[in-house]
């Protein structure tokens, strides 16, 4: 992803980036109150700057936590990774 990532591509990213904080978390099934963070380093890690513009690891747990927020607010059945993604680019 040297580009702006696209939807999909932002989506597959969020898989991933679950994937790997589970892996990371296995002694307690993922279970991480401080996951926002995890998410944001490993995010910033394989992202860089191309959401179009530098977000430090504040804003980036900032925006996951709000992706959180909106999609228990809306009761949203869409894939957590997608729904997430579309927070992160729409922002």
């Amino acid at each position: 992803m040297d580009e702006k990532p696209t939807l999909d591509q932002l989506a597959a990213l969020m898989r991933q980036t679950g994937e790997a904080h589970h892996s990371a978390y296995q002694e307690t099934d993922g279970a991480d109150p401080e996951w926002a963070i995890w998410y944001a380093g490993y995010l910033q890690a394989h992202l860089g700057g191309r959401l179009g513009q530098p977000l430090t690891r504040s804003e980036m747990v900032y925006r996951l936590l709000l992706a959180e927020k909106e999609q228990a607010r809306t009761g949203s059945t869409e894939d957590w990774p997608l729904a997430y993604a579309r927070v992160l680019l729409d922002r």
